[in-house]
């Protein structure tokens, strides 16, 4: 891992860390899971954007992310149309024809209808999720704001797929720069589904090796590549398919970057 790579990476540990590292764990899983997938513009630093991605986690929920950075042509306009604010985040769910600005609103929608039990925080709380929220995307805008403003790219044929939780610290990396390209994706909820799963992998290995894997997209990606790891990026597109956060940013630069 390069040095520059490895200062991006203790800047989003920081990032996390300013969060409480909401996002890590599947603890209020959905009951059921949508039909078709839900559809969420938003734009990776947006403090309010990060409280929808952390409920996609924790209630192991997908959807397909459509970035709409600052300056954005690709889908950000479309978000505007039909929402009728330059707000974000903005929910579409193609299952009940509902779509809602709002972070904590749509937050309560996911919890009332997919059956997570997950409210968003009120009053003071909110407050305080909020200011926090604030400080963990200062961490990732230094030298330079990462996963606001557009970059010049070739749009993909088909969305790419990205598992990840929202708490990774390698997987954000990987959305910011997705988002900067403005690359939809279908991001792949794979949130540690125990606690026995925090902390760095050795961790699990050494202490718990013998535990199964457990939750619904950490399995798939067992069964696709032999192992749990996480970013890991399928591209359609290209047939592509790979782990580590700083071949993954190369990759997506090489290929769609202009």
């Amino acid at each position: 891992m390069s040095v520059t790579h490895q200062l991006k990476v203790v800047s989003s540990v920081l990032a996390s860390s300013a969060r409480g590292w909401r996002g890590s764990l599947s603890f209020r899983p959905t009951t059921r899971q949508p039909e078709q997938l839900l559809k969420l513009y938003e734009y990776e630093a947006s403090p309010f954007c990060r409280f929808v991605r952390e409920a996609l986690s924790e209630m192991d929920l997908d959807a397909l992310i459509l970035p709409c950075p600052q300056g954005g042509t690709r889908f950000r306009p479309e978000a505007v149309s039909l929402s009728g604010k330059s707000l974000f985040p903005f929910l579409v769910d193609p299952n009940t024809g509902r779509s809602m600005l709002e972070s904590a609103d749509i937050v309560d929608y996911l919890g009332e209808t997919y059956g997570g039990q997950l409210r968003a925080p009120r009053g003071v709380r909110r407050g305080g999720a909020i200011v926090a929220s604030a400080l963990a995307s200062t961490f990732r805008a230094v030298p330079t704001v990462r996963g606001v403003k557009a970059a010049a790219s070739r749009a993909p044929a088909e969305p790419l797929e990205l598992f990840s939780f929202e708490s990774s610290p390698y997987s954000r990396l990987v959305r910011e720069r997705l988002c900067e390209l403005e690359l939809p994706y279908v991001l792949r909820s794979t949130a540690k589904a125990r606690w026995e799963d925090v902390g760095p992998p050795w961790i699990r290995a050494k202490y718990f090796p013998t535990l199964p894997v457990e939750g619904r997209n950490r399995l798939r990606l067992l069964e696709l590549e032999g192992k749990v790891q996480v970013p890991y990026l399928i591209d359609p597109n290209t047939g592509v398919s790979m782990f580590e956060s700083e071949e993954i940013l190369k990759y997506l630069d090489a290929t769609y970057a202009v």
